[in-house]
């Protein structure tokens, strides 16, 4: 029972992680209907930034913080440079879905290059800052805390952002009715461009968590684990914001539990697993509308 517990706890933390990338993915498809395949190589953008501007003995605080920053910019460059000009020009959804593709191909190659940190895999500090809890046998890190309560706090700031404030109605709006919402005087230009910041930021602190917790990053680190967030973000019900933080927690419980008594091999396909059931049994997701068109 306590292995059960343990991989439950480590589940809730990696799920709580998840859901923030997965927030990514649903406030981007929530405003353009587009999935930002480049959303993935943000989040190892992010846990790249903080690894550089603590080697330089900048501190850990104020590195994440320069991190967060730097990765809502270079997710507000990404929508600038390779998707507004496709909107503006009106062309097909396949073609934005595929210039995200190539954009995450890029920032991935680029973290790989020879001349800026190699395509090695690195340490990275660990997130364990305070002593472990023990319950029994049953060891709680600290960094799992740290994890799930961090995403917490951040996922309902989120929520509130996008409830509760002026640009928040505004992002609703956008993604009711785009060309209505600009009638009515909403800067959409601004409201996608702040989606987009908001998005890179969010993966940049999932980034930190996940690296933290496994001590390691890689280039193709944002690969495996953006797929699994997307993955989340759809089982949830892609474009709900609350669906998103259900599909990430069911998507590291299972995939923990599953690793804890089948095999490590196991983990990285469950949450594909999960996400054929789901679709299978609800195909809009577990929250998701019916009627609205996907890319």
């Amino acid at each position: 029972m306590e292995t059960f517990i343990g991989a439950v706890i480590n589940g809730l933390a990696l799920g709580m992680a998840y859901a923030l990338i997965a927030v990514g993915y649903s406030m981007v498809f929530g405003v353009l209907r587009l999935i930002n395949f480049a959303h993935g190589s943000i989040y190892a953008f992010g846990a790249y930034m903080v690894y550089f501007f603590i080697s330089i003995q900048v501190g850990l605080f104020w590195s994440i913080m320069i991190a967060i920053v730097l990765s809502g910019i270079l997710a507000m460059l990404v929508d600038k440079l390779a998707l507004e000009p496709l909107r503006k020009k009106q062309s097909i959804p396949i073609a934005s879905l595929i210039t995200t593709v190539g954009v995450s191909f890029i920032i991935q190659n680029g973290l790989a290059l020879e001349q800026v940190f190699t395509s090695e895999k690195k340490g990275f500090p660990s997130l364990n800052l305070f002593p472990n809890i023990m319950i029994g046998n049953l060891t709680i890190q600290s960094s799992q805390i740290i994890m799930f309560a961090v995403a917490l706090v951040l996922l309902a700031v989120l929520s509130y952002i996008v409830n509760k404030t002026k640009i928040g109605l505004s992002m609703r709006a956008t993604e009711q009715n785009a060309r209505a919402a600009s009638l009515m005087g909403v800067n959409t230009n601004f409201v996608i461009s702040f989606t987009f910041f908001l998005g890179g930021c969010s993966a940049a602190i999932a980034g930190t968590l996940i690296s933290g917790y496994y001590q390691i990053i890689s280039p193709t680190m944002g690969a495996t684990i953006g797929l699994k967030a997307f993955a989340a973000a759809v089982v949830g019900g892609i474009g709900v914001l609350y669906g998103s933080v259900v599909g990430g927690l069911v998507v590291g419980v299972v995939e923990c539990i599953a690793a804890q008594y089948l095999g490590s091999n196991v983990r990285d396909p469950m949450a594909f697993v999960i996400l054929i059931l789901i679709l299978i049994i609800k195909p809009n997701g577990l929250f998701g509308k019916k009627g609205v068109s996907k890319v």
